[in-house]
């Protein structure tokens, strides 16, 4: 009797332990699953996606909910951020939340906080948050450091920040646009952090609007570093982008179409005119945390920074204590 009791435990035991393992197991499954249905092979994108270009290697494509990209482990960011932005999606709905984490979607790891901390420059956003404020979960992912690249304060507040805002622009005026954008990464680039990020000295933009009859794309080339000059001053070609970059950018058009786009660049067909983004809607819910004010924090030149800030010290990320 007593042995027969002591089979039933050891049984007993042995079923037990195999369930929690299986359960741990399909946990851990269940986790991978969500990440790597984020990554897909460059041949299985959607064949319709012109935002995204094509590039040498066998690099995966990551999409989230509002961009995709390639991502560089040499140079610890992505080598071209790539998504459409329609009129509607212009209409912000959400705010900044400003939390910058590392991105769970790229599996060798991204740059943290840690590589910008006192570094001098900025974490600078390659798909805007601004452009991503149609959703809380792409306003979010926009804070992903796969998103990131250091750029210098008065680039990335001033010149940088003037495209982005004439990118909207476009968006509104034709409805919708496809825009990519990234660093020009090369070999010989001063790294900084414990991740070694590259500080790229360029900068892109590539930008589509493939509705109408009159159907266009324009490129950007910016060094990095603050300027004074006319968005149009640094308009290239999309030819130039890629004899840069060694990226082939709207591949996708048929090859007339893309041939003609991408030769030349036509100032006079873009509007230069800003045109300013609807106030977010009264009916919006606040969200937790949302209540910006301006940082406290002080620039070297003894100016009030100014950033805004969700968070309760009210100091921005440059500036914490």
């Amino acid at each position: 009797m007593k042995k027969r009791w002591l089979v039933i435990l050891f049984l007993g035991t042995f079923v037990l332990a195999a369930y929690s393992f299986c359960s741990i197991d399909s946990t851990k499954n269940s986790r991978m699953e969500r990440v790597s249905s984020n990554v897909l092979p460059p041949d299985s994108i959607n064949p319709d996606a012109l935002e995204l270009p094509l590039m040498k290697g066998n690099i995966p494509v990551i999409k989230h909910v509002g961009y995709a990209f390639q991502y560089s482990e040499k140079h610890e960011q992505a080598f071209w951020v790539g998504y459409e932005l329609t009129k509607k999606e212009t209409e912000k709905a959400f705010d900044r939340t400003d939390e910058f984490i590392p991105d769970p979607a790229v599996t060798t790891g991204t740059a943290t906080v840690g590589d910008y901390l006192k570094s001098g420059y900025d974490r600078g956003h390659l798909a805007p948050a601004a452009d991503m404020g149609w959703s809380q979960q792409a306003m979010a992912e926009s804070f992903y450091f796969s998103n990131m690249s250091p750029q210098v304060p008065g680039f990335n507040r001033g010149i940088w920040k003037m495209l982005e805002e004439q990118v909207r622009t476009w968006a509104k005026a034709y409805d919708s646009i496809y825009v990519v954008t990234g660093p020009v990464l090369k070999d010989g680039l001063v790294q900084m952090g414990s991740n070694g990020v590259s500080i790229p000295k360029y900068y892109y933009k590539v930008i589509l609007d493939n509705t109408g009859g009159d159907a266009k794309a324009i490129g950007f080339l910016m060094p990095n570093e603050a300027s004074k000059e006319p968005l149009e001053n640094f308009a290239v070609s999309v030819d130039q982008v890629e004899q840069e970059t060694g990226i082939d950018f709207f591949n996708k058009l048929p090859d007339s179409r893309e041939n003609a786009f991408e030769k030349e660049v036509c100032i006079p067909c873009w509007t230069w005119k800003i045109i300013n983004s609807p106030s977010p809607n009264p009916s919006t819910p606040t969200q937790p945390g949302s209540l910006q004010l301006q940082c406290k924090g002080i620039t070297k030149a003894g100016a009030r920074c100014s950033r805004n800030t969700t968070d309760a010290d009210g100091f921005c990320y440059q500036h914490k204590p």
